[in-house]
């Protein structure tokens, strides 16, 4: 009876005495972990917490902050990007309503100076004046549409819509412009009809964007083009042209929000980078996507995918 009495106290000193081993390590592994993210925090680091241990509950534990880690650095990386588009974008805002507002401000002076003016220059001036002041109010719209889009205050209704009228539409709204530019036109648009579950003037506005696109960049390529066609459970439509292209090192930006295409495309053309923002804010307020391809002087394609319905 004493023996086994003796034996339950032994085991009993020593389960007490692993319990407090364990309890220890587990206190000290707590406290490495508190000091290494106070470190982090502070310093503001990349770090993640390391921790050699067999506790299976310890390494969950870490596993878990250090995803948090990821993701406050994902966060932290996003607000920089953003804050360094909305500074740039601000500096191109700004120089591209000074211009325009400067030449304005020149015709008014004109027309207030210079009495000497025929009627037939008034008229002249008055009408570039007039050209002048709609183009800095789209760029106005343009700029308040995308912080709309942004923050999800943009009216979108969706219903049954064919994508085939609405694209010949588009082509030849541009028609004039196209032979102005003295293009070749290759447009290949089924005579089956698709239908999509989108926005008709959401759809007009993206394809304005990228047909004037095409245009003004790829003009000297000579050729532009538009092709529908069927993609598996998809409809895609191809806007393309065959002149500078896009850089490679361009291709995965040119949607960012804000990005500017005056390095991409033109060097001598400067905007602040709202157009193909919008259009792919559009296309996914459809359920869709766009994808660019591009070879300078081969092809530069702009593919809007969306889902095909049946009914």
């Amino acid at each position: 009876m004493v023996l086994l009495l003796s034996i339950i106290i032994v085991v009993s000193f020593v389960i007490i005495g692993v319990q407090y081993y364990f309890r220890r390590k587990l206190d000290r592994d707590l406290n490495d972990i508190r000091n290494k993210l106070s470190d982090i925090i502070d310093q503001k680091t990349t770090e993640k917490v390391l921790l050699q241990t067999n506790q299976k509950n310890i390494k969950q534990f870490l596993i878990q902050i250090n995803r948090l880690l990821d993701y406050n650095q994902q966060v932290i990386a996003d607000y920089l990007k953003t804050k360094d588009s909305l500074r740039k974008m601000l500096s191109n805002m700004s120089h591209d309503l000074k211009t325009p507002l400067t030449v304005i401000l020149g015709y008014v002076e004109k027309l207030t100076i210079d009495k000497s003016m025929s009627v037939e220059e008034q008229y002249q001036v008055t009408s570039r004046l007039h050209q002048k002041t709609l183009n800095v109010i789209a760029q106005l719209n343009q700029f308040f549409d995308l912080v709309k889009l942004d923050s999800g205050d943009y009216p979108f209704p969706l219903s049954r819509i064919s994508i085939n009228e609405i694209c010949r539409k588009n082509v030849l709204d541009f028609y004039d412009m196209l032979q102005s530019k003295n293009l070749q036109v290759e447009v290949t648009i089924p005579e089956q009809y698709y239908y999509i579950l989108g926005n008709e003037e959401a759809l007009n506005r993206i394809l304005s964007n990228l047909i004037s696109n095409a245009i003004r960049y790829g003009s000297d390529g000579g050729v532009f083009g538009l092709t529908v066609r069927e993609d598996g459970d998809h409809i895609a439509i191809d806007i393309w042209d065959k002149g500078k292209g896009i850089a490679k090192v361009h291709q995965e930006q040119v949607f960012e929000r804000l990005y500017t295409l005056d390095d991409a495309r033109n060097s001598d053309f400067q905007r602040s980078g709202i157009g193909l923002s919008i259009t792919k804010h559009l296309i996914e307020a459809m359920k869709g996507s766009i994808h660019l391809s591009s070879k300078p002087y081969e092809k530069t394609v702009f593919t809007c995918v969306f889902h095909r319905i049946t009914f």
